[in-house]
């Protein structure tokens, strides 16, 4: 299945920058439509959404940021932590003049809309979490989490992007269990060079995983909709989204067949399929040039 979206890439308008954040905004996104925050993952840049992008912005308001440390935002370390970047979001949305916006995340993205959506109930209408962690309940985990980090933040500050995007390439948990086209490939490598090697050290050193706090025992305060994506072949993160959802007091969850972690560039249709869905659920109708809601093209769970 072809990983590139049907109608050619959105066009990524209306860019801004608040409180170090760079974000972006699709052209003819208006602001009466709900809107979606949605965060990409580690390594990523506000284009890793394209395809939802292009789904989706002609009738919702798609609001995009490169994340601290990614792409045109601050690789300031002071930025870099999860507080910092939430009140970032927070000054995003208010240039925006969005109260509350249905929030989605991709695996780095989704630990920071999980945050978003405890620390900010406010501010999250609905919730996507894609393979998605709610952070090491241990300190002892935790430590041994920042150790490889700065390892991994070590070797980018040394020895430079090209050689630490090679080594991040070979990541197990990131490995497309679906082909990828090779202009989806090459999209993707590119993406990943547009930032810088500092960037990346201080994002590892500020939010990364044993850096996050615990928030196992905080989703049962989650009140809004939340919907957990992963895939099937992702058996790491479909555990912790199944503990997850048994937690949450309202959520929904979905396994993708034949995916692994970034369901959303493996399975660009089923994916949209979910959301469309959702949406319909948690707001109302869909409209008709939206994705089809009803099209049961995953294993869903409960």
């Amino acid at each position: 299945m072809s990983a590139e979206p049907p109608g050619g890439p959105p066009t990524w308008g209306c860019q801004a920058r608040e409180r170090g954040i760079a974000y972006s905004i699709v052209t003819g996104s208006e602001r009466q439509r709900p809107a979606l925050l949605l965060l990409h993952g580690f390594a990523g840049t506000h284009a890793t959404w394209s395809a939802t992008a292009d789904r989706f912005g002609e009738q919702r308001r798609i609001i995009a940021p490169d994340l601290p440390g990614h792409g045109q935002s601050s690789c300031a370390p002071e930025g870099c932590t999860f507080e910092s970047t939430a009140s970032a979001l927070d000054a995003v949305l208010e240039a925006c003049s969005v109260s509350a916006a249905t929030v989605i995340g991709y695996s780095m993205g989704g630990r920071l809309a999980l945050y978003y959506a405890v620390t900010r109930p406010e501010r999250v209408a609905a919730l996507v979490l894609e393979s998605a962690s709610p952070g090491l309940e241990t300190e002892a985990e935790r430590s041994q989490r920042r150790d490889a980090d700065e390892r991994l933040a070590v070797l980018a500050e040394e020895e430079g992007l090209e050689r630490f995007v090679d080594r991040w390439e070979q990541t197990p948990v990131i490995q497309p269990v679906r082909a990828l086209t090779d202009s989806t490939r090459a999209a993707h490598r590119a993406m990943r060079m547009s930032g810088s090697a500092a960037g990346l050290a201080a994002s590892l050193r500020g939010m990364g995983t044993g850096t996050m706090p615990w928030l196992g025992d905080s989703v049962a305060m989650i009140e809004c909709p939340v919907l957990l994506i992963t895939g099937a072949s992702d058996t790491k993160f479909t555990a912790l989204a199944r503990a997850m959802s048994a937690a949450l007091p309202d959520a929904r969850r979905a396994t993708v067949a034949d995916c692994g972690h970034h369901v959303h560039l493996e399975a660009p249709d089923e994916y949209a399929a979910l959301l469309a869905r959702f949406f319909a659920e948690v707001e109302g109708p869909v409209a008709d040039n939206e994705p089809d809601a009803r099209r049961k093209s995953c294993d869903e769970q409960p």
